[in-house]
């Protein structure tokens, strides 16, 4: 495997004030590399999303072993386990990535229909996937400024789809367990259902709709993602040693990279994982936004 690391350029974009209970990010990854290039990662995303290939050969491993590709535009269920990617050549891809507390305004498909799945994204928005993908491609402007452009068509589809609905307004609870999940990833699950003022079951059956998998099992990866965070060097060394300190021993620790990335935690800090750290990085971002909003709110 080469090492993506050295030619990747990743750049994300918050959504607009109105789009912000539907939308967590907005992401470009692009790679100039020759053609020779190979690069196997994992994703692990927390949330649905959207991928639209610009350029370049990308496929995924759905079923173990086989690599497929369902087109330019995918749609992306959220992930309980490490979906390995393949890229070849150069390439350029550009995303959004949705907030569970806001998925159901968007779609009639439970997130739990989808998780560990991708599909062609005409079957999430039928004609305005063609449209979308067209209008994108067509944005030849590499710079930030070209991004701005496909933020702007990103954005006005999903407006667009969100007018067609009526705008349900997100799920409050939902995007509080977001956070909370985020940022207190040890927290138990019952002490979370009663923070929210919910059952245990109520919780789970407002998760599965929209996270897409149980809240114990979201606290888990958000463990996961925790210490991967901090193996990367992403967080001081102090939020290191918090991190570790989530896992009750070594064997643990090891045993949840094994299932998160088919890798010890040694092996991973020996390996590129430029894809998914990007990812991290994502995460990263708005926990810092969680942290500045939270600041907000005790000023007001």
């Amino acid at each position: 495997m080469a090492d993506g690391g050295q030619f990747l350029q990743s750049r994300n974009y918050p959504p607009s004030e109105r789009l912000a209970p539907y939308i967590a990010r907005h992401y470009v990854f692009s790679v100039t590399a020759p053609d020779e290039f190979e690069l196997i990662d994992h994703l692990l995303s927390e949330t649905a999303f959207v991928r639209l290939l610009l350029r370049g050969d990308w496929s995924a491993q759905v079923v173990n072993g086989v690599w497929s590709n369902v087109g330019q535009a995918v749609f992306f269920g959220p992930n309980s386990r490490p979906l390995p990617v393949r890229v070849r050549g150069g390439f350029r891809v550009v995303g959004i990535a949705f907030c569970p507390a806001g998925w159901r305004a968007l779609s009639d498909i439970a997130a739990n229909a989808s998780t560990d799945r991708m599909v062609p994204l005409t079957d999430m928005l039928g004609r305005r996937a063609t449209a979308l993908l067209e209008t994108v491609s067509a944005i030849t402007d590499d710079s930030t400024q070209g991004d701005g452009q496909i933020v702007n068509a990103l954005e006005a589809v999903v407006s667009e789809l969100l007018d067609t609905r009526g705008w349900q307004k997100p799920d409050m609870v939902i995007q509080r367990f977001e956070q909370l999940a985020r940022n207190n990833s040890t927290a138990l699950v019952r002490d979370v259902a009663a923070q929210l003022g919910l059952s245990e079951r109520q919780l789970e059956r407002r998760c599965l709709p929209t996270f897409g998998m149980s809240p114990k099992a979201v606290l888990r990866r958000s463990r996961f993602l925790d210490m991967a965070t901090a193996i990367r060097g992403l967080c001081t060394e102090d939020e290191r040693e918090i991190a570790a300190l989530r896992y009750y021993d070594q064997p643990q620790m090891i045993r949840e990279f094994r299932r998160f990335t088919t890798m010890t935690p040694g092996q991973f800090e020996k390996t590129p994982t430029p894809l998914l750290t990007a990812g991290l990085e994502l995460r990263n971002l708005r926990k810092m936004q969680d942290l500045a909003n939270a600041d907000d709110q005790a000023l007001d």
